[in-house]
């Protein structure tokens, strides 16, 4: 038992910043993406007795992180606000120029806080966590043709709101 249990809290160690990342970016509250991932591990830690031995505690965790989210959109129709700064992975490279990065986060964010909770979580599935539209749906609990619609309208409101991300979608090849 004290094997399983040392395994669960080095998962945790592990994975918390990447589930912390994710969760910023369905929930667009730090404090609320910290209450969404310790709500997914303890749901976790209660199935890790079968989890542990199949190596898919992640996916577990995050399917619970995305299931819990949706189930508080549909309780919760409260006004949202993001404040605090997106968690950074540790130990990555410098970064070259720090203003522009501040730039494109702030644009970035004031756009992500016109969409909607749903079209985040669509979004951060389907483009962070490079989901395919059937894993997104499974996930979110929708049908496909939810998910479709709500990446088309979320990424037709980004480019309405922040044209100057416009640049780096062709930067980056990502979504036009």
């Amino acid at each position: 038992m004290d094997c399983q249990v040392s395994e669960f809290d080095a998962f945790v160690r592990a994975r918390t910043p990447a589930l912390l990342r994710s969760a910023y970016l369905l929930t667009g509250d730090q404090h609320l993406a910290e209450d969404l991932v310790q709500s997914a591990l303890a749901r976790t830690h209660r199935s890790w007795h079968r989890l542990h031995d199949s190596g898919n505690a992640e996916a577990y965790t995050r399917k619970v992180m995305y299931h819990l989210q949706v189930s508080w959109w549909r309780r919760r129709r409260v006004p949202e606000s993001m404040s605090g700064v997106l968690p950074e992975p540790r130990g990555g490279g410098s970064v070259p120029d720090h203003a522009q990065q501040t730039a494109l986060r702030l644009t970035l964010r004031a756009a992500l806080l016109k969409l909607s909770p749903k079209q985040r979580a669509v979004l951060t599935l389907r483009f962070f966590e490079d989901r395919t539209e059937s894993e997104a749906a499974d996930l979110l609990g929708v049908t496909v043709g939810t998910v479709k619609s709500q990446t088309a309208k979320a990424l037709a409101k980004l480019r309405a709101v922040a044209p100057e991300l416009a640049e780096l979608y062709v930067l980056e090849g990502t979504v036009r």
